[in-house]
């Protein structure tokens, strides 16, 4: 897996995505708000085609001082291609031909969009490069960026019913005990009826599984192996 802070591969991504916004006259955050690429810290270590297209996008964003809304706008695309199921498909569909992504993306995200400039040239080279399909998990990926940015850690917490305010408490005791200094926790709770028993947390690039579902999946291949 390739960490998308560094490497030729992200540094021309982020390239593509700056130099995109500057060619079309559509630079924010002109003057004292921006600042030399180089200059930009990724807060977090991403990976994968999604991490790289996030952390070029996070420091794109930070030049042009928009980073939250820029995060809301990827979230409202994901948004309507959850409830638009046209545009959900054409989102999702590699086979859509090159010209044809890149004018749905340019009439839908135009002149008359009140996205801002970053956001809208940032859709049109997921559209140039076949990515759209990727918006979900790009976006997902960017809002850790900008939680790392504000010294913030979010935390999954699954379970089959939802915990008590004691049990999330003990959790976030827990948790807490592993953050550095300045961090703060935030955790969001999730239902999963599928989970036997126990949670499962993520944080980070941390997946632990607590579940008795999955404990008893690990002793079933002990069972297996040794008899």
């Amino acid at each position: 897996m390739l960490r998308s802070g560094g490497g030729r591969a992200a540094v021309l991504l982020r390239r593509q995505v700056a130099s995109l916004v500057s060619t079309r006259g559509l630079a924010a955050g002109a003057g004292k708000a921006q600042a030399k690429q180089e200059d930009v810290q990724v807060p977090l270590p991403m990976y994968g085609v999604p991490g790289k297209y996030a952390s070029a996008l996070y420091v794109t964003a930070v030049r042009g001082n928009v980073l939250e809304p820029v995060e809301q706008e990827l979230k409202s695309v994901v948004g309507a291609a959850d409830h638009d199921s046209v545009f959900g498909q054409f989102m999702k569909d590699p086979s859509v031909p090159k010209d044809v992504r890149m004018k749905a993306i340019q009439d839908l995200f135009g002149k008359q969009s009140s996205y801002s400039d970053i956001t809208k040239n940032f859709l049109a080279v997921l559209a140039e490069n076949g990515r759209l399909r990727e918006i979900q998990k790009i976006s997902n990926a960017y809002s850790e960026l900008v939680l790392a940015h504000r010294g913030e850690v979010k935390a999954t917490v699954t379970a089959a019913l939802e915990l008590t305010a004691e049990e999330l408490d003990g959790i976030k005791t827990a948790l807490k005990g592993h953050l550095k200094p300045g961090q703060v926790l935030k955790v969001e709770q999730k239902v999963d009826r599928s989970i036997i028993g126990g949670i499962v947390v993520d944080i980070l690039d941390k997946h632990i599984d607590l579940s008795i579902d999955t404990q008893i999946k690990q002793m079933e291949k002990v069972l297996a192996e040794n008899l």
